[in-house]
């Protein structure tokens, strides 16, 4: 079972969890990897580097104000001398609060990044500091798809930075360390090693290649810094697998790769995170076809349809094409293959290697963002129907890759479903292709709200939801 390490509904403590280590006495940061050899190398200290690094480390709190339904009697005088405005002693409102952390990641802008699930839905975030200070944040970027997000504090000064590593030196094996607030006990730090590189189908986020750490997480460290032994942030430490909820030496951490990517579209204004489009579906390689093909393993990525006119398309790609790397480096499987993908600068162009005919050639493709090929027009669903709550908008390119679909471009997607509401207590969800209301096709978000306005005794809804086409009759 795998747990976000900050949950607001258990209402943990989250905390820091900055990392920092040390080198050895008498040896240069770039000596190669060795073991202790001795009992005074074992004994050496972190201290040093702890201390160093401590400062880039911040809470991160969240609060939003939720209404209670209103009692009935409230308004009722005799009720109201008894039992006062509150209504048998119940609030009208309560605040709901998310506590984790964030590394600072640029000192003179004052940006800090942390985990989106930190402050998902808060509608006031503020930052505490090593030093006691204590600051509101504004929210400059989210990015459910990597359960990053990318705060800017109020108060820019005296702040310190972490250096962003290069997550492609990092080694199984590597000591990190983990400095956090694990349960709201204070700050603790702990040390692991990296157990594995390239964890894929861990259910968090999308498009990723987890760092796996043994370096004891647990809830309250989400948003925190997983650390190399050059003081570097190797990782944001988001999720740990657990049956009991405590850590079992199992963590998960994004690696500081599509960190960069997340911080650096927050850098250029963006409001959301540009990544380069490549307009296909892929599919596992499974054993037997694998077998067929010669290969050793079930390793790669087989390309089941192309986009016309895409970057894949155009680059010459097919179907069939089994694509086993990206600019030299092993790709496993399709969720490897997004992470490395989307991690490549937009501009540019990245060669793949591909199988096709038992040869293996390179095949160049241009790193291009998706078009916006038609205005989205969101338009938010509030008569009353079984969507009432959904937001609509238009299908594109860059909506599909924003919202992580697959290859649909055309047709009016789902891109919000309001807590609480009509439409989330039916089912409908994020990513759900509006195709048809009782019968007549929907084209566009304004198709929807315009078939919407039509009182009826039923409705019947028919949507597409990751290829499987669903028809249901709701009452009206």
């Amino acid at each position: 079972m795998i747990d976000c390490i900050a949950t607001r509904r258990r209402a943990l403590a989250a905390g820091l969890f900055a990392c920092a280590l040390t080198a050895l006495p008498g040896a240069a940061f770039a000596q190669a990897r060795q073991v202790p050899e001795s009992r005074e190398q074992v004994t050496l200290s972190f201290a040093p580097l702890v201390k160093r690094t401590a400062p880039s480390v911040v809470n991160v709190y969240g609060a939003r104000v939720e209404k209670r339904p209103q009692n009935p009697f409230m308004d009722d005088p005799f009720f109201r001398r008894f039992f006062g405005d509150g209504g048998f002693g119940v609030p009208r409102e309560r605040v709901q609060r998310s506590l984790g952390s964030g590394v600072i990641v640029d000192a003179q802008a004052g940006l800090v990044v942390t985990n989106n699930h930190v402050i998902e839905n808060m509608s006031e975030v503020r930052v505490a500091f090593a030093d006691k200070r204590e600051v509101e944040a504004k929210i400059l970027l989210r990015d459910p798809r990597t359960d990053l997000a990318v705060l800017k504090v109020a108060e820019a000064r005296n702040l310190t930075a972490i250096e962003l590593a290069d997550t492609d030196e990092l080694q199984v094996g590597d000591i990190v360390l983990a400095m956090g607030n694990p349960f709201g006990v204070g700050q603790t730090v702990t040390q692991g090693i990296v157990s594995a590189l390239a964890r894929t189908q861990i259910g968090v986020g999308d498009a990723q290649s987890f760092i796996q750490t043994d370096a004891a997480i647990n809830p309250g460290n989400s948003g925190g810094a997983l650390i190399d032994m050059k003081g570097r942030v190797v990782g944001i430490n988001t999720a740990i697998y657990s049956r009991s909820g405590g850590s079992v030496g199992i963590g998960f951490a994004i690696p500081s790769a599509m960190v960069r990517l997340v911080v650096d579209s927050a850098r250029a204004g963006a409001t959301t995170v540009r990544r380069p489009w490549f307009g296909a579906r892929l599919q596992a390689l499974t054993a037997d076809v694998a077998d067929g093909l010669g290969l050793d393993r079930p390793a790669g990525s087989v390309v089941a349809s192309v986009v016309e006119k895409g970057p894949a398309d155009q680059a010459g790609l097919r179907r069939s094409d089994v694509i086993l790397a990206v600019d030299g480096v092993a790709v496993d499987d399709p969720e490897a293959f997004g992470y490395r993908f989307a991690t490549r600068p937009i501009g540019g162009t990245t060669a793949l290697t591909v199988l096709r005919g038992g040869n293996r050639i390179s095949i160049p493709v241009k790193l291009v963002a998706a078009p916006e090929t038609r205005p989205r027009d969101p338009v938010k669903l509030t008569s009353r129907s079984p969507l009432a709550g959904l937001t609509v908008m238009n299908l594109s390119p860059a909506v599909a890759e924003e919202l992580a679909m697959e290859t649909a471009n055309e047709g009016v997607v789902v891109s919000d479903v309001e807590e609480g509401s009509t439409a989330a207590n039916i089912g409908f969800q994020k990513g759900d292709i509006v195709m048809a209301l009782n019968g007549e096709p929907m084209a566009t978000s304004r198709d929807v709200e315009n078939a919407l306005k039509e009182r009826r005794r039923a409705w019947e809804v028919t949507i597409s939801r990751k290829g499987q086409t669903i028809t249901s009759v709701f009452p009206g």
